[in-house]
């Protein structure tokens, strides 16, 4: 029997949902076409702050990449857009003249975010915080700029604000309401975790309405309607979200807010169905992801002649983190006349809960600091639980807390685990007793939980402990490297030892690599691995490295490159900048900054005159691209700074001059402050040294990025010297047990501090992580030097010939 011909309009998260329902229930039913308007294959939108913050790039928030397309024999067309759906003749139409028919088509559009019609929204340096374009725009101002105005106090203004202050930009979060987040939260939680924000750097204009965006070409400043002024140099729109439904007016669909559609998201027209953001049913369009999986699923069965119940709308929730603080909101959580609260606040550790009742039914709730109990009571709202018979305030306490017993063992098997794919319970324990999954990554190959934002992912390990018992078993919870093969970091770095492998193709061949190549994430990661156990005889494999490790230098937006010479310490002389200078004339860079960590970043640079701005330089790579230590940044110290109790500088220039070059699991930052007011915010690096009389407390673990950690006290010491040791060992047993990628934040928090002392309190085993550092130093070389010399490298990097 011939397919039929699919095809999908929008290349989103919804969309492609649909398309992965419809697989699962059958292969061979369509010949699929997706059409795309952005050059990217589908991607995971809610995790584009954590790509705002610089550590995950595109291709890490990937959904499904290119090969999945290929596998199915889809035909994606990425960077094109559907401008029309001729009904008549079933056909539609591109604007790239494309035409392609049909005999069942999806409208995926999404949403578009609403942009304030101000004076001034059209200037340069005005974006929304919508798709990988606006995170690029963001991206590239924060490196030029210093002060945002995000618009929006919800959800996703303060996604972009807590990635703008994590990229060092002045913040101010200008909001029309006297509360944050007023959608998903009540104005109890939404002061505390304004109060929780503040903390961290956040600054807010509340109840403010914005007139004019003034400036020439580029933006300047806000104008608000009291007469009062905010200077800015970027500023985001983040206001909300319209249907995407111009395609549906082209085409003739009938269109509300949304594109109308029934219970099982039929249009108006034959054969054209809707779903997602840009879909409006019974008068409601959705914007959180579990309901639109829910209307893919329906979709699905719908558009395969398969049996279906109709889907009736979703009850909404919310369970997320900003910034680092739980939250949780679902159902209708206002009080009035007939609905009434129960709350629980615990002011000293910022905890905060309310159940709202109408009668003896849960209709809302909201959760703050500690978001536990959000599944089964969201469980509760969606099935209308009768509470009569139980005691009211015990529903906010943790079920069976008293007796240590866990909250899944508490769960009905209908209650969620994962509310962004709306896996249940129940279907987890199906997958794992009549599909043999035995560990998380097998659960989200078969039920699609912890797929998206990756929240439940502990949720999820309980529920696998809870239904194997005995049969758990806690060391083969790991996690694969990637989808290339079924063995983890522990598993792959020990058949490298045991089996003396050598080269990156050869641990693929031994180890039975599903892919003969390997993948993006597996390549680099191996890399690594072979490099850390055996420094001395490794070759490193340039090919395996992301673009800015492999051309050392940070790639821009328009193709050329930064470089950021090495200043040990952030200490820099005449000569050094006499040479900088000389190099921005002679090569005419158009941006010289300085950055964060204190050193010079020369912008714009062309790929071809790299190796000669190297040469000319003459001064050592500042790996300010490289998965390594990064900089020290150290404050003036006891030599100037009247508070100073300790030479940071010094110390700073040793640490910096020992462990350049040092390729660890992801980028490293140091920083020295000479006393305890910390200037060189040591508390929030990877490693951070602060002065006290006496000596230096070492701190580790620290963190500015998307999720903001304060380091953890490791030690106090006396001296320098043992400053160094304790750094060399703690950098080194990082490097050999810490996975690819893996922030120090993490695998602290992984692994434990008490583990990681124990680990160095032990003088034998501290001197021979030492040893071994020291022997991985040894075969440092300076790349731009390597490279200056070698004129078969740099034809081979940097010469363009025939380039696309």
């Amino acid at each position: 029997m011939d397919k039929k011909k699919l095809v999908l309009i929008g290349n989103g998260m919804a969309g492609v949902r649909a398309i992965e329902e419809i697989l699962k229930i059958s292969n061979e039913l369509f010949d699929i076409t997706i059409f795309g308007s952005e050059p990217h294959p589908n991607y995971n939108r809610i995790l584009l702050s954590k790509v705002l913050q610089g550590d995950t790039a595109v291709k890490d928030i990937t959904l499904n990449d290119w090969d999945w397309y290929e596998e199915n024999n889809i035909t994606l067309y990425t960077d094109e857009t559907v401008t029309k759906i001729d009904s008549e003749m079933k056909v539609v139409l591109s604007d790239k003249g494309r035409e392609i028919a049909y005999d069942e088509v999806i409208i995926a559009t999404g949403s578009v975010p609403f942009i304030l019609p101000l004076p001034g929204a059209d200037k340069e340096g005005v974006t929304a915080f919508r798709d990988i374009k606006d995170t690029d725009i963001m991206l590239d101002a924060s490196k030029r700029f210093k002060k945002a105005a995000v618009i929006g106090g919800g959800l996703l203004g303060l996604e972009a604000a807590r990635g703008l202050l994590n990229l060092g930009m002045d913040v101010s979060v200008i909001h029309i309401a006297p509360t944050l987040m007023e959608r998903q939260l009540d104005e109890t939680a939404g002061k505390l975790l304004q109060k929780e924000l503040e903390k961290q750097g956040m600054k807010f204009l509340l109840e403010k309405a914005t007139e004019e965006i003034y400036g020439e070409e580029r933006v300047e400043g806000l104008k608000f309607k009291d007469g009062t002024n905010l200077e800015a140099d970027l500023v985001v729109m983040a206001v909300g979200i319209k249907p995407n439904i111009q395609l549906a007016k082209e085409s003739g669909l009938t269109v509300n807010r949304g594109i109308v559609v029934n219970d099982y998201l039929q249009t108006d027209l034959p054969n054209v169905y809707a779903v997602g953001e840009c879909a409006e049913h019974n008068g409601i369009p959705y914007g959180l992801v579990a309901p639109l999986y829910e209307q893919a699923k329906v979709l699905a069965h719908q558009i395969c002649g398969k049996a279906t119940a109709p889907y009736q709308g979703s009850v909404l929730s919310t369970q997320l983190k900003v910034s680092g603080v739980e939250v949780f909101s679902a159902g209708d959580f206002t009080e009035d006349e007939e609905k009434k609260s129960i709350k629980i606040f615990d002011e000293q550790d910022g905890i905060y809960k309310k159940i709202v009742l109408k009668g003896n039914k849960i209709v809302g709730a909201v959760l703050f600091g500690d978001s536990k109990e959000g599944n089964r009571l969201f469980s509760m709202i969606k099935k209308e639980a009768d509470i009569s018979d139980t005691e009211k305030i015990s529903i906010l306490q943790p079920l069976g807390a008293e007796a240590g017993e866990s909250l899944v063992a508490t769960m009905s098997a209908d209650e969620i685990i994962c509310g962004c794919n709306g896996v249940s319970k129940g279907a987890i324990i199906e997958a794992i007793q009549e599909k043999g999954c035995t560990s998380v990554d097998d659960i989200k190959a078969c039920t699609s939980a912890s797929r998206s934002c990756g929240g439940c992912k502990p949720l999820v390990s309980d529920v696998l402990q809870f239904a194997l018992g005995s049969d758990f078993d806690a060391s083969t919870q790991k996690e694969a490297i990637c989808s290339c093969t079924a063995l983890s970091r522990d598993e792959v770095v020990e058949e490298i030892k045991s089996k003396g492998l050598k080269h990156i193709r050869e641990v693929m061949n031994v180890l039975d690599w599903e892919s003969e190549e390997g993948c993006s994430k597996c390549r680099p990661a191996l890399n690594y691995y072979l490099g850390m156990v055996n420094p001395i005889e490794y070759e490193d494999e340039r090919e395996s490295r992301f673009v800015n490790e492999r051309m050392h230098a940070n790639i821009q937006k328009d193709g050329t490159y930064s470089v950021v010479p090495r200043m040990y310490g952030g200490v820099t002389n005449a000569k050094d900048l006499r040479k900088i200078a000389d190099v921005v004339d002679k090569f005419d860079i158009p941006l010289v900054k300085v950055t964060g960590g204190q050193r010079i970043d020369l912008f714009g640079v062309s790929k071809d005159d790299l190796p000669k701005v190297w040469q000319e330089l003459d001064m050592p790579s500042g790996y300010a691209y490289g998965k390594s230590l990064r900089t020290v940044k150290t404050c003036v110290g006891e030599q100037f700074c009247r508070f100073g109790t300790q030479d940071s500088m010094g110390l700073g220039i040793r640490l910096e001059q020992k462990f350049e070059g040092l390729q660890t699991p992801h980028k490293v930052k140091m920083a020295v402050s000479a006393c305890p007011r910390s200037c060189a915010e040591s508390g929030f690096k990877d490693i951070g040294f602060i002065g006290i009389d006496g000596g230096w407390e070492i701190y580790v673990g620290g963190n500015g990025g998307t999720h903001v950690r304060g380091g953890d006290l490791l030690y106090k010491v006396k001296t320098d010297e043992e400053a160094m040791s304790i750094t060399g060992a703690y950098l080194q047993y990082y490097r050999e047990t810490a996975n690819y990628l893996e922030r120090t934040s993490a695998w602290i928090e992984r692994v434990g501090l008490a583990h990681v002392q124990s680990v160095l309190d032990d003088a034998a085993k501290c001197k021979e992580l030492n040893a071994r550092m020291d022997e991985t130093l040894s075969v440092y070389k300076d790349p731009w030097k390597e490279i200056v010399e070698s004129k078969k490298t740099t034809k081979e990097l940097f010469e363009t010939v025939g380039n696309a």
